[in-house]
């Protein structure tokens, strides 16, 4: 097979159409539907949903919670003899936590870095410090946090959104960057396509006979890594958490066998469900870390019928799966036709429903 390029997945997107707010209500973004077997597509707004939903469906989220995880701070500095001083350096550090490693421990992106050895103690208030106790391969640490009290409390305190780097607006509300129905802290970024879900437009989707599921995948920056290498089978994928209940995988399972359509909620639930799926397109409970990396002419989608998602970055992991899902033509002749009608692009933008 021919090796596929990076530069396969580029599309032209005007910096205006990056949304950098979220819409004034979360189910009024635009909706882009494409048929991807009737090669059609139609332009309506995320409330109408609805009408592309049937009972028997089985709609599967991610109530993974987004903490405020970009603290700052300053480290202590050391003294001549390499000894931890209690005086505080003037640079400010930035510690930014990607995933929970162990109780008190956590993977780390830390800027400047250059300082931030082995031993490294940072200070970001009274009742917070972390001390650096390891150097990864790609420049990432480990961290130990020292802290009174509990710990995503001082989180909501001291901690800031770790809104993504193309979003240079700070107005939004820090509860817009959440799920409405987000349960269980440990995400560095929101999965993006469940924010155009209000509690009411639940509601409605599970009395019309949807089976409404949840999985938990705790999303991490790596989100937002470009892919760096130019043959994107090169690229490795940051290596993140998920859980699926025995209650849950029972019933994405039951809706498979019973003829019903599993519709994931972005593209963390399809990988999330994918990564727990056996040859024959069912669900495995339990709670793994995955790297699963979809892309076309790699593994095959197995469980995922309908996807609901948002318009991606170019040359993204996110814009491959999704062209996994529907041909890279087909994804790269949507996303066209969407600049044209100017959807609003990336996290804060507008919704896609693939079927």
């Amino acid at each position: 097979m021919e090796a596929i390029k990076k530069s396969d997945y580029n599309y032209y997107l005007p910096e205006e159409l990056i949304a950098q707010v979220p819409a004034e209500k979360r189910d009024m973004s635009r909706l882009f539907v494409l048929d991807r077997n009737k090669d059609t597509y139609e332009h309506r707004h995320f409330c109408d949903i609805k009408e592309y939903l049937r009972k028997g469906d089985c709609l599967v989220l991610n109530n993974s919670k987004v903490i405020p995880a970009r603290l700052f701070g300053k480290r202590y500095i050391k003294d001549a003899d390499g000894k931890q001083t209690s005086q505080l350096g003037e640079t400010v550090i930035e510690v930014l936590l990607l995933k929970r490693i162990e109780d008190k421990k956590w993977e780390c992106i830390v800027h400047p870095g250059k300082k931030m050895t082995v031993g490294t103690k940072v200070h970001f208030s009274n009742k917070l410090e972390a001390i650096v106790t390891d150097v990864l391969e790609d420049g990432n640490r480990i961290c130990e946090f020292f802290y009174d009290g509990e710990f995503y409390a001082i989180l909501d305190e001291v901690g800031e959104m770790p809104l993504p780097p193309y979003i240079t607006s700070r107005e939004s509300e820090k509860g817009r960057y959440q799920t409405v129905y987000a349960k269980y802290e440990g995400s560095s970024a929101a999965p993006t396509a469940g924010l155009h879900f209000t509690s009411e437009l639940l509601q409605e989707i599970s009395n019309m006979g949807v089976d409404i599921v949840y999985v938990t995948l705790h999303v991490g920056l790596g989100t937002f890594r470009p892919v760096k290498e130019d043959i994107i089978t090169n690229h490795k994928m940051h290596s993140e958490f998920y859980s699926i209940s025995d209650d849950s995988a029972n019933r994405i399972n039951a809706a498979k066998k019973n003829g019903g359509r599993v519709i994931c909620v972005g593209t963390t639930s399809c990988r999330t469900i994918e990564s727990a799926a056996n040859e024959d397109g069912y669900v495995k409970a339990g709670c793994d870390n995955t790297e699963i990396f979809i892309y076309p002419g790699g593994r095959k989608i197995r469980v995922t019928d309908c996807l609901i998602t948002n318009f991606h970055l170019p040359e993204s992991t996110l814009i491959m799966l999704v062209s996994a899902f529907a041909t890279r033509e087909k994804i790269l002749d949507a996303y066209k036709v969407a600049v044209e009608e100017k959807y609003r692009f990336f996290s804060f933008g507008d919704a896609m429903f693939i079927c």
